[in-house]
């Protein structure tokens, strides 16, 4: 912010632009300069028109006005025309403080007129120069230092001895300050009195009261020895009466000190002088009105010509003040003798004082480029002298000089430019958003700053620079920092290269060698041997920049970026620490010591009912923010900038910690995870408690806080095998976490979110946590009406609770199934299964109203389908342990299994269509297609002929595999689609065995038996086409088709003709025929253990007899082909049987004796087979596949005989 400054009550506000209706660009000398000013500040009123004295008026006698206010002068007009030229050793601090933006970035110079004057005429001048020279950006600051002036202020305390010896080496030792001489206070005197003549008007000579006189006989307008020594700021010092209180005394320290740092120069001018730009600020009196609209006035001795010195100060000021005209009156003793108007352009022409402009310019550019070159360290305090009478101009660092001997807060500038660091730091930090570049930039700022502060002295203001040191890095974005964006140029602190310190000993850059210096010149930073060399164009060259590209530090890795941010923040957090009162009050804490904070044993925790108990506190004390409570235990004051500071600190960590944690999360370190949020939560508990109000923007951190936390405790139970690493994780801290506890103890004690953090060993009570940490983020954005402003944490927030409900639903689904499977003895269930059911039911259905809430209709679906199996194992539980000869289905079995379809079918209706999510609905679908296919096989496995007819049960069993066929997918390309091949195969397989088995069993109704044939031909048929498509079913493929034959053999024994007979019987053997594909996959896979085996002799257990192949049931293999080669026979046997009785009588008689023939010569090796007992398996197939080789044969042919 701009503060009020100027030196009456009506002065504008310091920064305030005015028109630049007096800028303009001169060009002088044949366009040998370019010049151009701009009034950026004036607290002068309208230019008022100079009165032309009479000749003859005496200016000995002063007039009626004479140091008096003046309406015509405004509030400043004592200012305006009795300030001497006398620089303050501060006043390029005043004005680079009201024009912050211009510092660093836009402007070279900030000084007074009167130091640029000065350096401008060194070539010209026998007089000695002394400045202090700092650098803020690219900025150079300019002030007198009067070393004289500060021994005499610092002698009566003893400070810089050090810099007095050294001065006296520097110079001859018999020079001495010349004192002033009346000649010298005369000629004040006359032009004070001329100048008030001007502005009276009457050029009459009146008198004043006798008490003025006293004003001709001193200095004029406190020029004096003491009123220069009060220019200086008061030194920091804390006065005996306030030692008790260090944050107020050292609050009216800085008052004091930012007093004498004043702007009270009428003017502050942005002036151009070539492509050299500087902030000056100027005290000329400048007049105007009539036929002068700008001039400035001048009083000339006539009987002393103008020398160059003075026509180049007339040029100067004319050129910085942008005053086209000078108006000369002459005196002889004090009588005015005539005016003369002079342009500003013909001052350097004038008799006796003839100097060239572009020198002036070469000058002023190789003056810059020399302290560009050297003064190169921000926050240095830079020494520029001159000896009187001598030619060599030397520069020192008396920062360095200082801290190699005494205390540098000694050096008197060391305030003004820490603080002139912080505000341009504060300054680009307020647009920081709008170029990233400068970063860098600040943050070289701050650490310079923070080089030349001391905490005892100023906490606040390193607070604060610790605070926007942290606000550089960014933490919720990602990360950037290898990108362009930033130039990388490494990690100094002073971001400075180190050739720009040491400039080379050329021609080009002028001379630096200090070899023939007299000893003490070693010391030097830079000399110029001559101030000849000052006027040669281009002498001394900037080879460097003022500021070359500040490196921001290049961090490799999120957890880098906020261990700096960290580290900024423990140093902001010790700072406020220290300044506050009570520290003493409070017992002593070794911060490398961990804080012990008391955990309870889990067996008397009381698990979840604990943590209810606790979760109900925690939101209690959320709700009490509402309220305006506040419970400091340190003694902060609210309000106070202690209080407020540690706000910004104490969640600026809290924020660090977060990111932390996520990343750690990233990277599956679970336990250092759950470690960083617990301190991010520590720290947000303290600064709860001392936040009288929460903002919105705080309270939606703390649910993501309490989401991530969340997540982690579910990835802790999730990942319970790792759980000893998470705990070395967990328990691991550094010194900084520690240090940054400890300042958090001091307002709090840190438990309101243990509930939260802690790491437990209990499955149950993680996912418990879990939960809790969701609820306790959504109640969050409940209560405080943030769940409309943020939709998208609000969806995430409900999510995470869908899914844990979910989770915790599969947990006590788990369970109560591994219950179920260790109940043997018992019948009845549990009451534990049975809670364990209604848990895990609320569960899933709480979990389903968070997601519908949401219209996230997939993990709606999911739930739904996880509650449907919930259902399917509480029928699993109900169905009776008894012998499976009484074993029935029962109701209870059958009300659950309905109960999970309703819920497969929900889950559907949730989904809408398949397009929404593919792979959740075809697992919907297969779900439901088991559920139906389970109660149906069980139906017909344990069919409750207790409670119902046989034709119900049949009718039942059809409807639901009918179901579970019509769910069952086998059509759609996928991982799935061999499972549902199986699935209908069997479905088909099962149908047709059933309809055989009423068709066996039916005895009557004609129509229904011939409903059941047909019926059961056809999903024969299905199942046989579904089984083929299957290359690892060779068994069930098997079965299937032995059961066709069986079904033809049932058929041909209600056969009466011989022809129907025969009919028949070679469809059966056709059936076996077309077996052959089941016993070539058969041979395939023993051929392939076999070979196997015969690799793996020489191993032993590889040998076993029992071993078997894996895809492959031998004994089921064995039952099959031994079924097989018995019905075979018998059909072989009954062909032969027929064949003969009846080959009379049909035609075709050579077809059928060849297939007489051939159907003895296959039943004669069948039997010949079967009968040697010693053959292997694999040979028994081999025989069965050369068998029905031949029988292919032999159908085919007794097919075309009988057609």
């Amino acid at each position: 912010m701009e503060e009020l400054c100027g030196v009456g009550a009506t002065a504008p506000l310091r920064g305030d632009v005015e028109e630049p209706k007096q800028g303009s660009v001169l060009f002088l000398g044949g366009n040998e300069v370019k010049s151009s000013a701009v009034v950026k500040y004036s607290s002068a009123p309208p230019q008022a028109a100079f009165a032309r004295l009479q000749e003859k008026t005496d200016l000995k006698l002063p007039p009626a006005n004479w140091l008096r206010e003046s309406a015509k002068l405004g509030p400043a007009g004592t200012t305006i025309l009795g300030n001497s030229k006398k620089s303050k050793p501060f006043s390029s601090f005043g004005m680079a403080y009201d024009f912050i933006d211009s510092v660093g970035n836009d402007v070279d110079v900030v000084s007074d007129s009167e130091n640029i004057k000065k350096l401008l005429k060194i070539p010209y001048s026998k007089s000695h120069v002394s400045m202090a020279v700092h650098r803020i950006g690219r900025t150079l600051l300019l002030d007198e230092l009067d070393i004289q002036e500060l021994f005499m202020r610092s002698s009566q305390t003893g400070d810089w001895t050090w810099l007095k010896e050294f001065y006296q080496r520097l110079i001859d030792q018999k020079w001495q300050r010349k004192k002033k001489s009346k000649e010298h206070w005369y000629q004040k005197a006359i032009l004070s009195k001329f100048l008030y003549y001007s502005i009276n008007g009457d050029g009459a000579a009146q008198p004043v009261p006798s008490t003025s006189e006293q004003h001709q006989e001193g200095p004029v307008s406190g020029d004096s020895d003491e009123a220069g020594r009060a220019s200086w700021p008061a030194p920091f010092e804390m006065p005996s009466s306030l030692s008790e209180d260090p944050g107020a005394s050292n609050q009216i320290n800085f008052l004091l000190f930012m007093k004498g740092l004043k702007n009270d120069f009428v003017r502050n001018i942005l002036w151009t002088f070539e492509d050299i730009h500087m902030l000056v600020g100027s005290n000329m009196p400048i007049f105007g009105g009539g036929r002068y609209p700008a001039v400035s006035l001048r009083l000339r001795d006539n009987n002393k010509p103008i020398n160059v010195l003075t026509g180049i100060d007339y040029w100067l000021d004319n050129l910085i003040c942008n005053v086209p005209e000078l108006v000369m009156c002459f005196h002889v003793n004090g009588i005015v003798q005539k005016y003369e108007m002079i342009k500003t352009e013909d001052i350097p022409n004038l008799e006796n004082s003839n100097f060239s402009t572009k020198v002036i310019k070469d000058i002023a550019q190789n003056i810059l480029s020399f302290l560009k070159s050297n003064c190169t360290k921000e926050g240095h305090t830079y020494w520029l002298f001159k000896a009187s009478g001598s030619d060599i101009v030397k520069l020192y660092d008396l920062t360095t000089l200082c801290e190699e001997t005494e205390d540098k807060y000694q050096n008197p500038f060391t305030m003004p430019v820490a603080i002139l660091l912080y505000k341009v730091a504060c300054n680009m930090m307020l647009k920081k958003n709008q170029n990233k570049k400068h970063y860098g930039t600040i943050r070289t700022l701050l650490l310079n700053c923070l080089k030349l502060l001391d905490n005892g002295r100023h906490p606040q203001i390193i607070a604060s620079a610790n605070y926007m040191l942290s606000e550089l890095f960014q933490l919720d974005e990602p990360k950037k920092e290898d990108s362009t964006e930033f130039p990388i140029n490494g990690n100094s602190d002073e971001s400075y290269s180190e050739e720009e310190e040491e400039m080379p000993d050329s021609d080009e850059n002028g001379s630096y060698s200090n070899s023939s210096d007299p000893p003490d010149d070693n010391k030097a930073v830079a000399i110029i041997k001559s101030v000849g060399e000052l006027s040669v164009p281009e002498k001394y060259k900037s080879v460097h920049r003022i500021r070359p590209s500040c490196a921001f530090p290049v961090c490799h890795g999120t957890e880098e970026r906020c261990r700096l941010v960290l580290n900024y923040v423990l140093e902001g957090l010790k700072s406020v620490d220290s300044s506050v009162k009570k520290e003493g009050d409070l017992p002593a804490a070794d911060p490398s010591t961990p804080i012990p904070l008391k955990y309870e044993d889990e067996s008397t925790s009381g698990g979840p009912e604990c943590l209810e108990k606790q979760m109900a506190l925690f939101l209690d004390k959320m709700g009490s923010f509402q309220k305006g409570k506040h419970s400091s235990q340190s003694g902060m004051i609210p309000g106070s900038w202690q209080y407020k500071m540690k706000l910004q600190l104490i969640l600026k960590s809290s924020k660090a910690y977060y990111v932390l944690s996520d990343a750690a999360m990233i990277l599956q370190k679970y336990g250092r995870a759950l470690r960083y949020i617990k301190l991010a939560l520590q720290c947000h508990d303290t600064y709860c408690c001392l936040c009288a109000s929460m903002l919105p923007e705080v309270l939606v951190f703390l649910c993501q806080c309490l989401t991530l936390c969340g997540d982690i405790q579910l990835m802790l139970a999730q990942n319970a095998n790792n759980r000893a690493a998470y705990l070395e994780e967990y328990n691991y801290q550094t010194k900084e976490d520690q240090e940054i506890l400890h300042s958090l103890h001091r307002e709090s004690s840190c438990q309101v979110f243990a509930w939260a953090t802690d790491l437990s060993t209990d499955l149950e009570c993680q996912l418990s946590i879990s939960c809790k940490c969701y609820e306790a983020a959504y109640e969050i954005l409940l209560f405080s009406n943030l769940k409309n402003r943020n939709p998208e944490q609000h969806v995430q927030v409900l999510k995470r609770m869908g899914n844990i409900r979910n989770e915790i639903g599969v947990f006590y689904m788990n369970q109560a199934a591994a219950v179920q499977t260790e109940r043997v003895v018992s019948k009845n269930v549990s009451m534990t299964e049975q809670q364990l059911w209604r848990k895990s039911f609320s569960c899933f259905e709480e979990g389903i109203q968070n997601f519908e809430s949401i219209d996230d209709a997939t993990n709606a679906a999911l739930l739904l389908c996880n509650t449907g199996r919930l259902m399917r194992i509480c029928a699993q539980a109900h169905c009776a342990t008894e012998g499976d000869f009484k074993r029935e289905f029962s109701p209870e079995e059958a009300l659950y299994y309905n109960k999970a379809i309703d819920y497969y079918l929900k889950a559907l209706r949730s989904l809408g269509k398949r397009d929404v999510h593919p792979a959740v609905w075809d697992s919907v679908n297969w779900e439901l297609s088991t559920t139906y296919f389970t109660m149906a096989t069980l139906q017909q496995d344990y069919a409750p002929l207790s409670r119902k007819a046989q034709e119900q049960i049949e009718k039942e069993v059809s409807e639901a595999m009918m179901k579970s066929l019509k769910y069952c997918d086998v059509d759609t390309v996928s991982a799935r689609q061999p499972l549902c091949q199986y699935r209908a195969a069997t479905i088909h397989h099962r149908l047709a065995s059933m309809y055989h088995s009423c068709l066996r069993n039916q005895v009557g109704d004609e129509h229904l038996r011939k409903q059941h044939r047909v019926l059961a031909d056809l999903h024969y048929s299905k199942a046989v086409r579904l089984f083929q498509l299957l290359k690892d079913a060779p068994c069930e493929f098997l079965r299937v088709q032995l059961e066709r034959v069986a079904f033809a053999e049932f058929q041909m024994a209600s056969q009466n003709s011989s022809a129907g007979k025969l009919k028949t019987l070679f469809g059966a053997l056709d059936i076996m025929a077309k077996t052959k594909t089941a016993f070539q996959l058969i041979r395939k896979e023993l051929v392939a253990e076999s070979e196997q085996i015969s690799k793996d002799k020489s191993s032993a257990e590889n040998t076993s007899p029992n071993d078997s192949s894996a895809g492959l049931n031998k004994e089921e293999v064995l039952k099959l082909l031994s079924i097989f080669e018995s019905r075979m026979s018998f059909l072989l046997l009954q062909s032969i049987k027929l064949l003969t009785s009846t080959k009379k009588k049909i035609g075709g008689i050579n077809e059928e004796e060849v297939v007489l023939k051939r159907n003895k010569h296959v039943y004669s090796l069948l039997l010949r087979a079967t009968a040697n007992r010693s053959v292997t398996l694999l040979e028994r197939v081999e025989v069965i596949l050369n068998l029905l080789e031949q029988l292919t044969q032999t159908s085919e042919a007794s097919n075309g005989g009988i057609q």
